[in-house]
């Protein structure tokens, strides 16, 4: 199911997002803002992952023994 969500952009920005479909970079506004937003998932993703690494690094990681010790 989608959900239709309206923001408001700066003039300069929405240029941007125009100019960007305009030069078929994306097929639509909406994929625009869905390719944006991946990007951000994925970038945080791989801060929690990187944060991970640094405390297994500094030996304050912990062991699981399961999945089920994760909640």
């Amino acid at each position: 199911m989608r959900e239709v969500i309206n923001i408001s952009l700066p003039s300069p920005m929405a240029k941007t997002v125009k100019t960007a479909v305009k030069t078929g970079s994306y097929s639509s506004t909406s994929e625009f803002f869905r390719h944006l937003l991946r990007e951000w998932q994925e970038g945080r993703l791989l801060n929690e992952l990187n944060e991970s690494r640094m405390e297994i690094a500094a030996g304050n990681g912990k062991i699981l023994k399961s999945l089920k010790a994760l909640k």
